[in-house]
Formats: structure tokens, C-alpha cells, sequence
């Protein structure tokens, strides 16, 4: 690649701001000691849960199927270790809310035994569709932080034409540093991978986009690329601009177009995933190995040793705050993502899952609690710094009001929830938590929609069925009836016939009784019957 960097785009708003990266990656990534127990949530992903093949008890062998995917849209969960399944049950997640979720809890044997059939694969011959086929078999979704199965984004529709592959290597947010270690450590996987995802979307070229504040990874991407050359494949250096790594935005750095509102890169021949879900495509295609873990960073003045980690999924936070050397008194806050759009957790119990790519045990002076919120002055500082190009000011208004029709009028789901409107807003107003809150508001509404149009659809069914089923009984009942008629008509005709031969029948008796009576024998010809009749018939 020359160095002399092709034109790059600018998209709106944005903001500069201190990266914190030299923190976790003074040293390389190390695995932590396997944990007892780990929890894996049937939910780590974008869709619906994955369904459970085994069952408590069952004794699991690493990489082994734990729970598949359940439709098109869902991700399968696979042991990260060999242990025994101790339980399937609720559990908290790592969530805003705290909440619980379904959980298949695995305690490990310490033996972390392979299961069988595992073997370095051959993919040169597989095509489109086989790959697609392994990258969901193996549980792949995309490691950038959305956990969007992987297997659906390579499958854009026959109806879209595409031209290119974009690799994210941006990792915009603070603190975090995983997939700069990961780029750094191993390229040459990474364009392995980047090829197998041309492959099975059918495209030449990819474009893999870095921002200019990692030049170790940038150096280790162009010299895997010189070792193997390839011609189609593109390393871009960025400029460090937050949230360049946001999807949307990273494709109008590097291409000068714009994904529609509402819409998906696909619509405009393009598909973006993270360099993480490019290594993961590689070890499934390669090495036949399901997803079981990743890169994640532990930083913050709140941990001793901030460094990255290769994490098992289903791994409680605690474990990983103790790998890295425990807390110091100076740990405030412990949160799951970067400062921007992170949360707070309630415990260091709930485990990172696949869309975890950094554990922050923040102090006080890293990130003060915020002050009282004030009323809004209408500065307008929000909205210069939006990169979606939203006004978050209306948002909020319409957000606070409850009034969900106009909020959806300003395109709240185009906001990505970055957080740089809240950072920016003197009046200290957490913007972001208004936005998330319409959003979760109108998909309850949607849902509940939903159920009552199901409702009325299997009420108006079953008016139907109870109509019918009336007819129904009614045609019987009628049907019934001129059988009955045809019968008694039958049965009349018969005592018709019975009585006329009985008629017969006496009238032919009276008449051979008639005919008797008339050719009776002379009295003195009849036979005595009694002993006086006798007597006189033997008188002279």
C-alpha cells in the first residue's frame, strides 16, 4: 500500500478526546487462570435466545454445542472449557438494568478438554453458502459491540449488489484497547479472515480503516500484508475523531457515501464488520473452532494492572479484576464498555459475554459523578457534535414528554447512543438515557401492538371457527332430520302393507270359517262326545 493516503471524508459533529490507550497496552495480552464456574447467558447476541441441547448434569467437552440457534436471527453458544453443566437457570447479565436472563452455568473439570473432530480444515474449496453455513454453526457474531450474528450480515439478499468489504479497526472509545492488541498480535489472521468474508460475500475489495492513534497495529496490518500481498485489500490510516468507529460513520470516512436513514450498508453495495469478527471467521474456517472467547481490556486507575486480556466467555468480571492484580482503593465505579457508551454494573458476579470488549474500574477523578441536572438553555452544542446528524435538543423535549409519534418523526432510532451530546451539554442533561428510554418505549408499544393485533386475529379466528362449527351443526341437524321424514314415510308405507296383509289375513279366516260352517256334517253323523250323547245315539 502506498503511503501516501487516499482522500478520506469527514462526517458531522464528532469530538477529540483523550484516548487512555497506553494504560492496557504496555503489555501482552495473557490468558487469566480458568474460573471455576463460568455463566453463559442463552442471550449474547442481537435476536433470539439460543435454545439448549443439553441438559443439567451433562458432562461437555470444549468447543461442544451448548444451546443452538433458534431462527434466523439468533447465535449458538458453545462450552468454552470441559466441565459439567451444573444448572440451567436465571442469572444475572451483564444489562443497564441488572436484570436476570436464562443461563447455562458450566463447572469446569480444569482438564479444558478439545472435543473431538476439531482439526485444522481446509476452506479453499468451501463457496458463499458452506461458509456462511460455518460462520453460524460457529457461533460467530460481530465482536464490535452490537453481537449481530455474523452468518446474517453475509447473507445481504440476491436483490443488493456489492462491491466492497470495510474492516473496522477504528475503536474509537477511550480506554478501550482490545482490538488494537489484537491487530497488533495477529495480522496475518486477521487478513485470512478478511479474505474468507470477501470470499462468501462475493466482493474483491476491502477496505481495513485505523485510526492514526495505533501505529504499532497500523505497521503490523501493512507488514502481513506485504508478506502475503493482496491486491484487493487495503489498509487506511484515520484520523482520531470520536465515534469514527461507529459503523455509519466509518464508511463515510473511508468511501464518501452515506447509508440511507433506516437503512443498512448493504443498500449501498457495502458491509462493515470488526477485525475481531474477522479472526473469529478465520479460526472457524481454519481451525474448525467455535467462538469461546476474545480479547477484552481491563483499565482504569481503579485496577492495579490494566492490561488486555483472551477471555472465556461465561468468566464472572471478578475474575478478571483479580487477574489484573485486584482493585486499588482508588476504584469508584466499575464499568462494562468505555466511558461513552458503557453502564455501570451492580456487581463484579455477572460474566462478559461476546459482545464485552472492556471491563473499566474507573476512579472518581476519571469520571466525577455528574452534577444536579439544569434546565436546558438551548445553547445548541448538542446538535453540532451529533455525528448522526440528529437534533438532539427536539429529542429531548419530545423524549421527556412522552410524545413517542414525534420522537420517532426526529429519527430517534438513527441515534447511536455515542454519548457526545451529553458530554457536550452544560446543563449536565443525560441525553442518551431520555433516547434509550423512548426507544424501549416504542418497541414496548410495538410489541403490545403486536400481542393485541394476535389477539384480536385469534378472536376474530375463533368467531369464525364458532360460525362455522354452527353451520355446520345446523346442515347436520338438517340432514338428520330428512332422514328422519324419509323414514317415517318408509315406516308408514310399511304399516300400511302390514295392516292390508293382516286385513287379508282375517278376512281369508273368516272365510274359511264361513265356508266350514256351511258343509258341516248331519247331527247324527257327528261323533258323540260325552257318554249321554253316546247312549242316546246307541238307542233303537
Amino acid at each position: 500500500m502506498s503511503r501516501s493516503d487516499p482522500p478520506l471524508w469527514r462526517f458531522h459533529g464528532g469530538l477529540k478526546l483523550s484516548g487512555h490507550k497506553s494504560e492496557s497496552t504496555g503489555l501482552p495480552v495473557t490468558e487469566p487462570p480458568l474460573p471455576q464456574r463460568l455463566i453463559l447467558p442463552l442471550q449474547q447476541h442481537i435476536g433470539r435466545p439460543a435454545e439448549p441441547c443439553v441438559s443439567v448434569g451433562t458432562r461437555v467437552l470444549k468447543g461442544q454445542l451448548l444451546a443452538a440457534a433458534d431462527g434466523y436471527i439468533s447465535a449458538s453458544l458453545h462450552a468454552p472449557t470441559s466441565g459439567l453443566v451444573e444448572s440451567i437457570e436465571m442469572r444475572p447479565i451483564p444489562h443497564p438494568s441488572g436484570l436476570s436472563a436464562p443461563s447455562v452455568v458450566l463447572r469446569s473439570d480444569g482438564e479444558d478438554q478439545w472435543i473431538d473432530g476439531l482439526t485444522d480444515q481446509d476452506s479453499a474449496p468451501l463457496d458463499a453458502i458452506a461458509l456462511r453455513h460455518r460462520v453460524r454453526a460457529a457461533g460467530i457474531v460481530g465482536l464490535g459491540g452490537a453481537a449481530f450474528p455474523a452468518a446474517v450480515k453475509l447473507n445481504p439478499g440476491p436483490q443488493r449488489i456489492l462491491e466492497q468489504l470495510i474492516l473496522n479497526g477504528a475503536e474509537c472509545e477511550p480506554y478501550i484497547s482490545c482490538d488494537d492488541m489484537l491487530m497488533r498480535e495477529r495480522a496475518a489472521d486477521i487478513l485470512s479472515g478478511a479474505g474468507l468474508l470477501c470470499r462468501a460475500l462475493g466482493v474483491a475489495r476491502c477496505l481495513i480503516g485505523i485510526e492514526d492513534n495505533k501505529p504499532e497495529a497500523l505497521a503490523a496490518l501493512e507488514a502481513a500484508l506485504a508478506a502475503s500481498p493482496n491486491p484487493g485489500v487495503e489498509v487506511r490510516r484515520v484520523p482520531t475523531i470520536y465515534p469514527t468507529g461507529g459503523e455509519k460513520q466509518l464508511i463515510r470516512v473511508l468511501t464518501g457515501k452515506e447509508v440511507p436513514a433506516h437503512g443498512i450498508p448493504a443498500e449501498i453495495g457495502i458491509v462493515c464488520h470488526n477485525v475481531g469478527t474477522a479472526l473469529a471467521v478465520h479460526e472457524a474456517m481454519t481451525l474448525g473452532r467455535p467462538l469461546i472467547s476474545r480479547y477484552i481490556t481491563v483499565t482504569g486507575q481503579g485496577v492495579a494492572t490494566p492490561r488486555n486480556l483472551e477471555v472465556r466467555f461465561g468468566t464472572p468480571v471478578s475474575e478478571l479484576v483479580a487477574a489484573c492484580g485486584g482493585y486499588t482503593e482508588r476504584a469508584d465505579r466499575l464499568i462494562i464498555g468505555g466511558p461513552m457508551m458503557g453502564f455501570a454494573l451492580a456487581t463484579d458476579e455477572v460474566p462478559v459475554v461476546k459482545g464485552s470488549n472492556c471491563i473499566l474500574v474507573a476512579s472518581n477523578q476519571e469520571l466525577p459523578q455528574p452534577g444536579p441536572v439544569m434546565p436546558c438553555i438551548r445553547c445548541g452544542a448538542c446538535t453540532e457534535v451529533c455525528p448522526a446528524g440528529l437534533l438532539p435538543q427536539q429529542l429531548y423535549w419530545y423524549a421527556r414528554a412522552r410524545d413517542f409519534d414525534k420522537v420517532q418523526d426526529y429519527s430517534v432510532f438513527d441515534c447511536i447512543e455515542c454519548g457526545c451530546c451529553a458530554t457536550v451539554c452544560p446543563s449536565r442533561i443525560p441525553l442518551v438515557q431520555y433516547y434509550r428510554y423512548a426507544k424501549t418505549a416504542i418497541w414496548a408499544q410495538e410489541r403490545e401492538k403486536e400481542k393485541a393485533d394476535l389477539a384480536r386475529q385469534r378472536h376474530q379466528f375463533r368467531l369464525e371457527r364458532q360460525d362455522r362449527e354452527k353451520n355446520e351443526r345446523a346442515a347436520r341437524m338438517s340432514k338428520k332430520r330428512a332422514a328422519l321424514e324419509v323414514s317415517d314415510t318408509g315406516s308408514d308405507s310399511k304399516k300400511a302393507a302390514i295392516e292390508a296383509a293382516l286385513a287379508r289375513a282375517r278376512a281369508k279366516k273368516a272365510g274359511v270359517r264361513s265356508d266350514a260352517s256351511s258343509t258341516a256334517a248331519p247331527e247324527s253323523a257327528r261323533i258323540p262326545e260325552t257318554a249321554d250323547d253316546r247312549a242316546r245315539t246307541e238307542k233303537p
